[in-house]
């Protein structure tokens, strides 16, 4: 009974959406309702700016970190829970219950779970996406390689079948939230890092 507590703990913790509240206290606005519509990060430093949006990135990488450690705490031993709960926690920031189940792409949170789960993988990875997002600029092409290739990496350090098969689902959510941004990378039609975003649902959006 435990671990189901602590998955579905994990999952109600990652639909907390810190990108929606900033907007809603600080602005009023919906963040979803702005820019790509997205409610993270990346669409945080687009319509409000940079300390808001760096905020949002740490308390949405927080989320992940805490859900894998309610899995380590609550999981009596069993050793999957953890990385299930960590998988909880990006499908809560995804599909949030609390506000519709529109969120956000998962990114910041699977930095969160993946760091805490596999540390070495996701510090390499991390670092090749930094190294592609400042050369191209495309937030989304950094973070899809950054999913990609954690289960790449685990696999190649011979991690356990548990963290493989967590990674490798982490990067099917990853290409799943990021598909329209694929068509748009593919069309060279994708927003760069600090460029307004075309077409804003809902109104006109901030330089960020």
């Amino acid at each position: 009974m435990q671990q189901l507590v602590a998955v579905l703990l994990a999952y109600l913790i990652g639909s907390v959406s810190f990108s929606f509240l900033y907007g809603k206290l600080f602005k009023g606005i919906d963040i979803r309702k702005h820019g790509s519509g997205n409610a993270g990060a990346t669409n945080t430093l687009r319509v409000i700016g940079v300390g808001p949006a760096i905020a949002v990135l740490l308390l949405d990488a927080g989320k992940g970190v805490l859900a894998v450690w309610l899995g380590k705490w609550l999981g009596a031993d069993v050793s999957y829970i953890p990385a299930l709960a960590g998988l909880a926690a990006i499908a809560g920031h995804n599909w949030p219950v609390y506000f519709g189940f529109k969120g956000g792409k998962g990114i910041a949170t699977t930095i969160g779970v993946a760091a805490t789960l596999c540390f070495v993988p996701a510090l390499i990875a991390g670092a090749v996406a930094i190294a592609l997002i400042a050369l191209t600029r495309y937030v989304s092409l950094g973070s899809l390689v950054f999913a990609a290739l954690i289960p790449v990496i685990v696999g190649l350090m011979h991690y356990s079948a548990d963290i493989f098969w967590t990674t490798l689902v982490i990067g099917l959510f990853a290409i799943v939230r990021h598909r329209t941004n694929i068509v748009k990378l593919i069309k060279g039609k994708e927003n760069k890092l600090g460029q307004r975003a075309a077409g804003t649902p809902g109104g006109k959006e901030k330089a960020g």
